[in-house]
């Protein structure tokens, strides 16, 4: 898989931190060069490129986008990674915040996929992945707005699928189970027992524990290999089988 990558171009949005830390590093590792799309660029580490976007701003993306092409005359590979999370039911979030987390998880995978998309269509390689979630598969519980957004993303990418199977241009997205993210660390951070509703979240997980950030690295590595060549419109979980098992109690 080294070699495959060797001399593409990756950009990884929301890549400063998290998950898409994880993945840029992965796909450095495996050759590739990757330029890092984050509101908060300083905050990246060990990347090639990393500029400043705000995915809610179509000029701040384009911009980024032809910074990327400017500095490395292409894009192979995208991971629209950036995103946010929210709690509650159906009356816990308002309008305004419907529409925040929208435009951001939704919304800002559609600006960068297509200011990239003229790029991607040139190359001999081209792969984008979408970081979707459990969320999309599963009912969970005080996750409406944050389901319903990662449920569009994963209609999204097998649309984007269909619409660019022919151009050569491969669309998949990964789909991590409860993840042990800095945004996780801070939900656990907030409740009234930490080490319980840790306790809870890795239970509901049929392997028992969190899924780790290298994990979904290695799977988002999978799907932009040139050796997927035939897989395109996957949903991959990365979730130690909460999406399709129903295990046995044990005891």
């Amino acid at each position: 898989m080294a070699s495959e990558l060797t001399s593409l171009v990756a950009i990884v949005t929301g890549g400063a931190s998290g998950l898409g830390a994880a993945i840029a590093a992965r796909l450095r590792a495996d050759g590739a060069r990757v330029a890092v799309f984050d509101v908060n660029p300083d905050a990246a580490t060990g990347v090639d490129l990393a500029v400043a976007v705000d995915v809610t701003d179509d000029a701040s993306v384009i911009a980024g986008v032809q910074r990327v092409v400017d500095e490395w005359g292409g894009i192979d590979i995208l991971v629209n990674n950036a995103g946010i999370g929210a709690q509650g039911d159906v009356t816990g979030n308002s309008d305004d915040e419907w529409h925040r987390v929208w435009d951001i998880n939704v919304v800002g995978m559609a600006r960068v996929m297509r200011a990239a998309l003229p790029h991607l269509r040139r190359s001999h390689a081209a792969a984008v992945c979408n970081t979707s979630s459990i969320a999309a598969t599963a009912g969970l519980p005080q996750r409406v707005l944050y389901s319903a957004t990662k449920g569009a993303v994963l209609s999204m990418t097998k649309a984007m699928a269909a619409d660019h199977l022919h151009e050569g241009i491969r669309v998949n997205a990964v789909n991590p189970g409860t993840a042990d993210t800095p945004w996780i660390g801070r939900l656990l951070s907030t409740a009234d027992d930490p080490a319980a509703e840790r306790a809870a979240l890795e239970a509901r997980q049929p392997h028992g524990r969190l899924v780790s950030a290298d994990e979904v690295a290695g799977a988002v590595a999978y799907l932009v290999s040139p050796s997927s060549g035939s897989t395109t419109g996957v949903g991959l979980a990365v979730d130690g089988g909460m999406q399709n098992l129903r295990l046995r109690p044990r005891g």
